[in-house]
Parts: C-alpha cells; structure tokens; sequence
C-alpha cells in the first residue's frame, strides 16, 4: 500500500513537529543546567566571600559591595587574568576561615 503525496507530506509535517519540540526541550533542558551551575556558582562563591570577610553576616550587601570595592582598588588583582590569580595564590585557597 504506497501513500499519497498528501500523506506523505503529512507525515514529514508531523515529524517536523515531533523535532521542533525535541529541539525546545533540549533547549528547555540546557537554559536550567546552566541556571543550575550559575546558582551553584554563586552561592558557593557566596560562602567562599562570608568566610573571608569578618562578621559579613552582620553587614548588609551595600557594605559587602564597597568592602569589595576599596579591596580591589587597593590591589591589582582586578587587573589581573584569572590564570594568574590561580598562580599566585589570590583566586584559590581552601575557602576557610583565615
């Protein structure tokens, strides 16, 4: 049994269909792993800050934002590459209490 060009054209419309929305929900799927990563990086880099900066439960995130600000306009390390960073020492650490 042969199908009609219109069949057939309704089955390649279908198909079409069936990856339009395969393709949304791979995108669907990739825009939460990457809110998922980007949440997990801030809170851990959260955490990382909190325990470095004494008493940060206690200041509010204005005070947080300018402690910030005046430490990397003391330093260089705002120009610095990232790569650097991990060499030196400045951008890794144990994420402790110091």
């Amino acid at each position: 049994m042969t199908k009609t060009k219109m069949e057939r054209i309704a089955s390649v419309e279908d198909k079409i269909k069936q990856l339009e929305n395969q393709k949304k929900q791979l995108i669907q799927q990739q825009k939460a792993a990457e809110r998922k990563a980007r949440t997990k990086r801030l809170i851990e880099r959260g955490a990382i800050l909190e325990s470095l900066i004494p008493d940060a439960e206690t200041l509010t995130n204005e005070q947080v934002k300018t402690l910030l600000q005046k430490a990397f306009a003391k330093s260089n390390i705002a120009t610095q590459s990232p790569a650097n960073l991990a060499l030196s020492g400045a951008g890794g650490g144990t994420g402790g209490r110091r």
